[in-house]
C-alpha cells in the first residue's frame, strides 16, 4: 500500500477517474509524489528507470485530460511505462515488476485494460494508434487515441511508413495525436540525421497563430485557396524553423515545448482536443529527471536492478565471471586487429550487444544504424557485395524485425555476412517480447546458413572465428548472461564446420543438446550412464556422427532452448526420416506458446529443461533406465 504520510495525493490515486478529482493546480505536486515513489519503488525490485522518470509530468497530463481507458493512450517500447502502471490500479505491486506472477515489465493487454497495446519492440505505437483510431471513426466513436513515442523509436522506418500513411489519409483524416517524447536517448546517444534536426526545431507560436486563424478565414482545406495557403504556410515556416517535415507528411506540428512543465503541458493537450485530424506534440524531456544520479548517467540507469536511492548504483568489486557478450566484445575487437576487412553494425544496442570497447577502438568500423534492424541488415549485404567482412550484433529477438532481409538479402546472394546473435533462447525477465526462443527455428530453415550455438564460453569464441572465416552468411546464436565458467582460449582458433563433439560415451540412449542445455545435459548423462554429445552445429547437422549413433543406441533425446516446433531437434528427425531410420526420439525445448516473464532458471525449469526436468522425461519415457541407474548406484 502505498504510504498516505509520505504520498498523501497519490496514496488516494489508484485510477484515472481518481486522478480528475483532483484540482489541475495539485498536478505539479501528484507528479512530484509519482517521481519520488517510483525512484523508491525501482530502488527495491529495479527495472527499467530513467525512461520513466523523464516522463512523469506527461503521464499525469495524459491521465487527467484523456478518458482512458475509453480513450486510448498507446505506448512505444513500454520502458516508460512505471508511472502509468501505478496510476492505472499497480501501484501497490509495482515493486514485483518482471518477478513471477508480478507486474508485467512492458504493456501488456492481458494485465490491464489501460495497457491498450502489448509491445516490448520500438516504434509500433504509430501504427497501432492509427489502426485503432480508423477502426473506431468505422464503428463511429468518437473516441481519442495518442501515441507517446521516443525520438530514438522514432527513428525507425516503421514509424515513418505510419506517419506517411496517417498524414496522408482524406475523407475523413484520422483523429489521431503523436506525442513526440524528445530526450535525445534511446539506451544509447541518439544518432543519425532525424537527431539533428529535432535538435534544431524550436517553437514558433506566432505560426501557430497564423494556421489556425487561416483555416478559420479559408474554411474547407481541400478547396484552391486553402491548399494554396497551406503551402505557402509550410515554405514560410521553413524559414523560421529549420524542418518542416512533419508538416510536410500532413500532421499539424506543435512545439516544442517542456515536456516536465505540467500546466505548459495541459494547456498544449487541451488545444489539441479541440483540433481534428493528425496532430503531432513534440515535447523535450529529460531521461532520468528528477534524480540527480540518474540524468548524470542516462546509460547506466536506463536499466538497474535493486539499489539505494540514497547511495544510487554501487560498483561490485573483485573479478567476475564474463558475460557471453562480454566474450563477443573482446572477440569482435581482437578479430579487427587481426582482419581490416572487418565491419561492425548494431541497431541501437551498443551497451547491451557488447559494443563499447570496439566504438572507441574501431570508431571508424563501427557503425551505429539507429533503431532500424531491416536497414542494419541490408547494410550489411552492401558492405559484404564490396569485399568488407561485416559483424552484425543483434539480439535474437530483434533479428526477428530483419528476418526478410536475412532472406532476401543476405541469403539468397549468400554474401558474407556474420550474425552474432545475443540473448537467444529463453531471456528471462524482460517477458515475451525479449526471448528468443524462436531464432534456431526460423535461422536453419534458411538455405545457405551455417547455424551455431555454443555450450560454452571458450566454444563461443571459436564459433565467432568460424562463422567469421566462413565464406557466407553464419550466424552464432548465444544466450543472456554468463556460462558454466569454461577457460577461455586466447587465440582465434576455429572449428570444423559441421562437426559435434562427444562429452560421454554411455549406452541405450543418447542425449543430442544444442547450446546452453549441454551443462544439463551432461550432469543427467553422468546420473543414468548416458551417451551426451554437444552438437555445436544446428545446420549443418553432424550427420555422420548422428547415423553412427542411431546404429548403436536405442533412442535420442534432443535437447534445445528454442521451441521445440521446427527447432534443431526437428532436423534430427529430419534426417532420420530421409535415412528411413525408424528411431524413438524425445524432442524437449521450450513449450508452444510465448513464456511470461520469470527469471532464466525459472523458465528453464517450467519448460522441463534444467537437470531435473530432462532427467524426469528421460525417465518416464524410457522407465527400465531407472533400474540401470540403481545397478550403477549399488555398484558405485
Amino acid at each position: 500500500m502505498i504510504d498516505p504520510t509520505r504520498y498523501p495525493r497519490l496514496s488516494r490515486i489508484n485510477l484515472p477517474a481518481d486522478l480528475r478529482q483532483f484540482d489541475e493546480s495539485e498536478l505539479t505536486a501528484i507528479a512530484d509524489e509519482l517521481r519520488a515513489y517510483l525512484i523508491e519503488s525501482v530502488g527495491k525490485s529495479g527495472g527499467h528507470f530513467g525512461a520513466g522518470l523523464g516522463v512523469i509530468e506527461l503521464t499525469v497530463a495524459l491521465h487527467y485530460l484523456y478518458n482512458t481507458p475509453d480513450d486510448r493512450l498507446v505506448w512505444d517500447v513500454g520502458h516508460q511505462t512505471y508511472p502509468h502502471k501505478i496510476l492505472t490500479g499497480r501501484g501497490d505491486r509495482i515493486h514485483t515488476v518482471k518477478q513471477a506472477d508480478g507486474v508485467a515489465p512492458f504493456p501488456k493487454r492481458e494485465e490491464s485494460e489501460y495497457d491498450t497495446f502489448g509491445v516490448g519492440h520500438s516504434s509500433t505505437s504509430i501504427s497501432a494508434a492509427l489502426g485503432m483510431a480508423i477502426a473506431n471513426a468505422q464503428a463511429g466513436n468518437e473516441r481519442r487515441v495518442v501515441a507517446v513515442i521516443g525520438d530514438g523509436a522514432m527513428t525507425a522506418g516503421m514509424a515513418f511508413e505510419a506517419l506517411n500513411h496517417a498524414g496522408g489519409m482524406e475523407d475523413p483524416e484520422p483523429n489521431l495525436l503523436v506525442v513526440l517524447n524528445d530526450n535525445q536517448m534511446s539506451i544509447s546517444e541518439n544518432v543519425g540525421g532525424l537527431t539533428k534536426m529535432l535538435g534544431r526545431i524550436s517553437s514558433s507560436r506566432t505560426l501557430n497563430a497564423l494556421r489556425e486563424g487561416g483555416k478559420k478565414l479559408l474554411g474547407d482545406k481541400r478547396k484552391p485557396p486553402a491548399r494554396f495557403m497551406r503551402r505557402w504556410e509550410e515554405h514560410w515556416k521553413g524559414m523560421f524553423v529549420p524542418s518542416t517535415l512533419f508538416e510536410e507528411m500532413g500532421f499539424h506540428y506543435t512545439g516544442p515545448i517542456d515536456g516536465h512543465n505540467v500546466p505548459a503541458l495541459v494547456s498544449a493537450l487541451k488545444t489539441l482536443q479541440t483540433l481534428k485530424g493528425p496532430q503531432l506534440l513534440h515535447i523535450i524531456t529529460t531521461k532520468g529527471k528528477g534524480y540527480e544520479l540518474a540524468e548524470g548517467d542516462q546509460i547506466g540507469y536506463h536499466a538497474v536492478g535493486p539499489f539505494d536511492p540514497e547511495k544510487g548504483l554501487i560498483s561490485k568489486a573483485g573479478a567476475k565471471k564474463p558475460t557471453y557478450t562480454d566474450i563477443f566484445g573482446d572477440w569482435l575487437c581482437d578479430m579487427a586487429a587481426a582482419d581490416p576487412k572487418l565491419l561492425a553494425i548494431t541497431p541501437a544496442m551498443r551497451e547491451g550487444s557488447g559494443l563499447v570497447r570496439f566504438s572507441k577502438e574501431y570508431p571508424q568500423r563501427y557503425f551505429d544504424v539507429a533503431i532500424a534492424e531491416q536497414h542494419a541488415v541490408t547494410l550489411a549485404a552492401g558492405m559484404a557485395c564490396e569485399g568488407a567482412k561485416p559483424v552484425v550484433a543483434i539480439y535474437s529477438t530483434f533479428l526477428q524485425r530483419g528476418y526478410d532481409q536475412l532472406v532476401h538479402d543476405v541469403a539468397i546472394q549468400k554474401l558474407d555476412v556474420l550474425f552474432a546473435i545475443d540473448r537467444g533462447g529463453v531471456v528471462g525477465p524482460d517477458g515475451a517480447t525479449h526471448a528468443g526462443n524462436l531464432d534456431l527455428s526460423y535461422l536453419r530453415c534458411v538455405p545457405h546458413m551455417v547455424v551455431m550455438a555454443p555450450a560454452d564460453e571458450d566454444e563461443c569464441r571459436k564459433m565467432l572465428s568460424t562463422g567469421f572465416q566462413f565464406q557466407g552468411p553464419a550466424a552464432v546464436r548465444y544466450p543472456r548472461g554468463t556460462g558454466p565458467g569454461a577457460a577461455i582460449e586466447a587465440s582465434l582458433a576455429t572449428l570444423p564446420i559441421g562437426k559435434a563433439e562427444v562429452r560421454a560415451h554411455g549406452s541405450r540412449v543418447a542425449l543430442l543438446a544444442f547450446g546452453a542445455t549441454v551443462p544439463a545435459a551432461q550432469q543427467v548423462g553422468a546420473e543414468l550412464g548416458l551417451t551426451v554429445v554437444n552438437m555445436r552445429f544446428v545446420k549443418p547437422l553432424d550427420r555422420a556422427l548422428i547415423l553412427e549413433l542411431a546404429k548403436t543406441h536405442e533412442g535420442f533425446v534432443t535437447l534445445e532452448d528454442n521451441v521445440v516446433m521446427g527447432g534443431a531437434g526437428s532436423g534430427v528427425a529430419e534426417l532420420l526420416n530421409a535415412e528411413n531410420i525408424q528411431l524413438p526420439i524425445l524432442h524437449l525445448g521450450l513449450p508452444d506458446d510465448f513464456q511470461h516473464h520469470a527469471s532464466r532458471e525459472q523458465l528453464l525449469a517450467e519448460a522441463g529443461i534444467d537437470a531435473i526436468g530432462i532427467r524426469a522425461a528421460v525417465l518416464d519415457r524410457w522407465p527400465s533406465l531407472q533400474e540401470t541407474e540403481a545397478v550403477r548406484s549399488l555398484a558405485g
